[in-house]
């Protein structure tokens, strides 16, 4: 491995450097990697390494930039809480204020707050939907207003992987009349000088990182490492996944968005993908953005502060901790601190995500990538990674954040 790239890292936070190294030489090793802190707003770690092509023997440098999948979610999250603090967006009214078509069916009554944690009853699109048309956004949003909720909104939780969001994007394009990818890139990413889009201008193509992924895993495998993580006895977690992974479970159905995204046709490498504004799970960023993104939330970044305290504090309360997991079989509870510790867009800190203190919030993604914040602390964190590897217990983002907790003391 050549040696690591350092744009900085300041005395006293070399235990990071030496982790990411050694994340090189693990299992799974890296291909190509960033990851970078925030502190106080000013950047303490900024290092990337590795290969951002390995066909091509192409280097990850300091322009690489890498699609990082659900991370999308904590970017989204904070453009409907910037409205929320403007006094445009309120968290308990109901979504048809904003929205009117948006009420059939019963869905009058879902509130702002149940699209933010994943409580409107509507993780799927019954479709059919091409991926042309979920590119094209409207006609997702025509199929959302014809949706019917999967379970009375407000009484149980699952992920929404993709609908999220346009569900969020859509109210965010209601009120200011921009689309999230463009909302996101005026008042978040050019005030702070991001390198991170929802929707990727086609110039910045030549440096995104090309993803792989890492060797499958068996079924014991992934029991084992939801046993390590949670903590929950092995008889509770074989139910958990045996229920939540069944082949006509939600969460089996939940990424193909009514049949536009058939991971089989290979969609999520193409340049109609990036180009695209998914608001769940395409943007494309490198960790020092992300970083500086979530910094921005906690602390004042070169004079600029997204959010002030009493938003962060609004946002970051937890809500999947009053209502139940959808689709578990009776007599079956997770307690949301293990399993879906989510707040108004966030996940907060719990096993087995990679954060720093019980304050943290932030969001990880398919594949390896995290960003969050801890207002605590004042750090922005940020990583991301090119071998993209799905188990539970994937040490390298873990392995980091330890070591930052590390030098926080």
């Amino acid at each position: 491995m050549p040696g690591t790239r350092i744009s900085g890292v300041e005395d006293g936070w070399g235990k990071v450097a030496d982790v990411f190294r050694a994340n090189f030489e693990g299992d799974p090793g890296e291909v190509g990697a960033a990851c970078s802190v925030y502190v106080d707003g000013r950047p303490v770690v900024d290092l990337w390494d590795g290969l951002a092509d390995r066909k091509n023997n192409r280097p990850w440098t300091g322009d690489t930039v890498a699609q990082v999948a659900s991370t999308t979610k904590g970017a989204t999250a904070i453009c409907a809480h910037l409205l929320v603090q403007r006094g445009l967006l309120d968290l308990d009214a109901p979504v048809v204020r904003y929205w009117p078509e948006f009420g059939a069916h019963g869905k009058d009554r879902i509130t702002v707050r149940w699209l933010l944690s994943h409580q409107a009853g509507l993780p799927i699109v019954d479709g059919p939907l091409t991926f042309e048309q979920a590119c094209d956004w409207d006609p997702v949003i025509r199929a959302l207003e014809t949706q019917q909720p999967l379970w009375e909104p407000g009484t149980e939780h699952v992920y929404h992987a993709v609908t999220y969001g346009f569900l969020v994007g859509e109210v965010v394009r209601r009120i200011t009349g921009k689309s999230l990818g463009t909302f996101f890139a005026e008042e978040v990413a050019a005030p702070l000088g991001l390198s991170a889009w929802i929707g990727l201008p086609a110039e910045h193509e030549p440096r995104v990182a090309d993803f792989e992924d890492a060797a499958p895993f068996t079924l014991e495998e992934l029991l084992a490492g939801m046993i390590a993580t949670t903590g929950l006895d092995a008889d509770t977690v074989t139910t958990w996944v045996q229920s939540m992974w069944s082949p006509d479970a939600v969460q089996m159905h939940a990424g193909v968005l009514g049949g536009a995204m058939d991971p089989a046709t290979g969609y999520f490498r193409t340049r109609e993908w990036r180009a695209a504004e998914f608001p769940a799970a395409n943007m494309v960023a490198d960790a020092h953005s992300l970083a500086r993104m979530y910094a921005a939330t906690v602390s004042d970044v070169d004079g600029v502060r997204l959010l002030d305290p009493t938003t962060v504090e609004t946002m970051t309360a937890i809500q999947t901790d009053k209502t139940r997991m959808y689709g578990l079989p009776p007599g079956l509870d997770i307690p949301a601190e293990r399993s879906f510790n989510m707040s108004l867009g966030f996940w907060r800190a719990c096993p087995p995500l990679p954060m720093v203190g019980p304050g943290s919030f932030g969001h990880p993604g398919s594949g390896g990538s995290i960003a969050f914040g801890d207002p605590d602390a004042r750090v922005g964190f940020g990583y991301v990674t090119n071998l993209w590897n799905y188990r539970p217990d994937d040490p390298r983002a873990t392995a980091l954040a330890a070591a930052v907790r590390s030098c926080l003391g």
